[in-house]
């Protein structure tokens, strides 16, 4: 079995968010992308303190996609530096960690890996 990961993508509220999150299952990056609205992020940005509402995404997939999801998530995201970062999926249940490495793989063809 392949390497489950969940990838934090934060996102602007609302349309962004959702067009992002249906966008990565779309092209086979992703098994599910869990939208999570309402959250407030603190930064630092050019120099400043910034605190700004935001969605958060969390994309389910494999880790060999994660090159693919980064490369999507930049070329369709407002931010200058969007976040994408990934988290191991250290266990789960099985069945469901059967279907999200079958959901990704089944737009392998599709699907650069790296």
């Amino acid at each position: 079995m392949s390497e489950p990961i969940a990838i934090l993508v934060a996102c602007p509220p609302g349309e962004p968010a959702a067009s992002l999150a249906r966008a990565l299952v779309e092209a086979g990056l992703a098994a599910c992308v869990n939208h999570l609205p309402g959250m407030r992020s603190t930064y630092r940005w050019k120099g400043e303190i910034v605190t700004d509402a935001e969605d958060l995404l969390v994309v389910k997939t494999l880790r060999e996609a994660f090159a693919a999801v980064e490369a999507f998530v930049v070329a369709h995201h407002p931010y200058d530096v969007p976040e994408v970062v990934a988290l191991p999926l250290v266990d789960g249940h099985a069945p469901y960690l059967a279907w999200l490495e079958a959901s990704v793989r089944a737009s392998e063809s599709g699907v650069p890996r790296s």
